[in-house]
């Protein structure tokens, strides 16, 4: 996602507003700092939390402390390989219950081996402070994203800024230190209080990029690194996000077709071609009438959004889909809506930090000229996800701190890394992967062959799932090959539910519920 530029006037001022205690000599955070307690749940019955002060700000460390959530599955093998760092992605998602849920999805005796440690980055969550900039910004129904009329893209513009500024006034002590840098030191952190001399880390989506980041700053702390639908380390963020936008309209054509293939089921036609007609129509029809007074046309598009993360939401879409067209009933368009867009499954907490980990992360174009030429002329090839796209990255144009420059990974100090990736991932498309593969010297890369879902490990391909419990067990790595050094094939696609009651509160694997959306 991206962002605009235009009063950045006061990012000087804001960029030295913290106040920290008295300078103090900094004790690095030991094991005894952490006072973990049971937190299990029924799914996950062995899980322990802590918590752990760090630096707010890591250049000042006996200034103002922040305090991280962490928690843990513990080894049970007589020997550990020590502690396993999981991160789902975002930037903004919570990752307490990831540790629970990679520690029971890998073989028992290889997760065994590890203390899986999971965190809530700063700023996330049980993280403290936890952002929430502006309550209720995605509170349907919005403004039209397609800003057919100069009305509607002011609406969209007044919307982006009006977050912005909520952030700066609220946060302004904050927001200097919500980056990709800051909470790879927050890693190193939490490294040192659990008196370990190497982590090994397993990051999906967002996640990858952090670990690059953090095997770039502290390479000779890195024992096994696993990066899953790899963020591309040379676009952050602008052009990350145009490339998003071309590769979310191939899923959704995709999604089409896969409907049109299930006439007999859906009803709306075996042409693709015709099929998307008919959801532009519908999406027409709901910017002039919103569907439950909570569905309008950016609302389908927040709903429809998430398939092209994960092809087994498809079948709970369609049906919502042909519910509309043919009867008109908007129920399961809204459950639909409720149970799968709710601001991309993160809540505003996860939007405030996503946004401003990425707007603080890099530069973003400063004139909003730059930002409608660059939709206008994907929308013209990709119409189904670009303007959203470019509304939900706009509080950058505004943001209240400078930007950072993106950090280089490039790394030929660290041991070889496992990458996966799905060639039709959307979120992060299939060149990510081998762009940091040839960053990262001596890493492999494994690839989904026409896969198209987003966090392609843990989620039932017994080929990928093998390469990484190897690779965890002891470091074994596929042989190598030009490009790619193993291929698995794509996991079997998704069929039509037997019965349209079918509630979209089960949809999906626990792996992308836990991963979200939006990276």
């Amino acid at each position: 996602m991206k962002k605009r530029a235009a009063v950045l006037c006061a990012a000087a001022v804001l960029a030295g507003s913290v106040t920290a205690a008295p300078a103090r000599a900094a004790r690095p955070a030991t094991a005894a700092d952490l006072a973990w307690k049971t937190c299990g749940s029924g799914d996950y019955p062995t899980l322990q939390c802590a918590s752990l002060k760090v630096p707010l700000d890591h250049t000042r460390p006996g200034g103002r402390q922040i305090t991280l959530a962490l928690s843990r599955v513990p080894h049970t093998a007589p020997t550990s390989q020590g502690p396993l760092l999981v991160n789902p992605g975002g930037p903004g998602g919570s990752g307490l219950t990831l540790a629970g849920f990679v520690a029971s999805a890998l073989p028992a005796k290889v997760a065994a081996r590890y203390d899986v440690i999971g965190f809530d980055p700063r700023g996330v969550g049980e993280s403290t402070p936890a952002l929430d900039c502006a309550p209720g910004h995605f509170t349907p129904v919005r403004p039209d994203s397609v800003p057919a009329t100069p009305a509607l893209e002011q609406a969209n513009l007044d919307r982006a800024r009006s977050f912005a500024t909520a952030c700066g006034r609220k946060y302004a002590d904050v927001l200097p230190y919500i980056d990709t840098v800051s909470t790879a030191r927050d890693l190193d952190a939490i490294r040192q209080a659990l008196g370990a001399p190497r982590i090994s880390y397993f990051g999906y989506s967002y996640g990858t990029y952090l670990g690059a980041v953090y095997a770039k700053l502290y390479p000779e702390r890195v024992r096994r690194l696993v990066l899953d639908s790899v963020v591309d380390p040379t676009g952050i963020w602008y052009e990350d996000n145009l490339g998003q936008d071309h590769a979310f309209d191939d899923r959704h054509r995709a999604l089409m077709a896969w409907i049109a293939a299930h006439d007999d089921a859906y009803g709306l036609g075996t042409d693709p071609a015709r099929v998307e007609a008919r959801w532009y129509a519908m999406r027409a029809a709901l910017a002039k009438q919103p569907a439950g007074g909570k569905v309008g046309a950016s609302e389908l598009e927040d709903t429809f959004v998430p398939g092209g993360y994960y092809d087994g939401y498809w079948p709970h879409l369609a049906d919502a889909f042909a519910a509309y067209v043919h009867d008109r009933d908007t129920g399961p368009l809204v459950r639909a809506y409720e149970n799968l867009a709710a601001v991309d499954g993160a809540g505003d907490n996860g939007y405030s930090v996503y946004a401003a980990v990425q707007c603080r992360d890099a530069s973003w174009p400063r004139s909003w000229n730059r930002w409608r030429s660059d939709a206008e002329e994907v929308h013209a090839k990709a119409p189904f996800m670009v303007w959203n796209n470019t509304w939900y990255n706009a509080p950058c144009a505004f943001w209240p701190t400078a930007p950072l420059e993106p950090v280089n990974v490039a790394n030929g100090k660290l041991p070889p890394a496992l990458l996966f990736q799905a060639t039709g991932d959307a979120a992060t498309p299939y060149a990510g992967g081998v762009t940091t593969h040839r960053l990262l010297a001596g890493s492999r890369l494994v690839v989904e062959d026409g896969g198209g879902n987003h966090g392609i490990t843990l989620s039932g391909n017994a080929c990928l799932d093998g390469y990484l419990s190897a690779y965890l067990a002891d470091g074994t790595l596929p042989r190598g090959g030009p490009v790619a050094d193993a291929v698995c094939s794509k996991s079997p696609g998704p069929k039509p539910l037997a019965a349209r009651a079918a509630s979209v509160s089960s949809r999906g694997s626990t792996l992308h519920r836990l991963l979200g959306f939006r990276r």
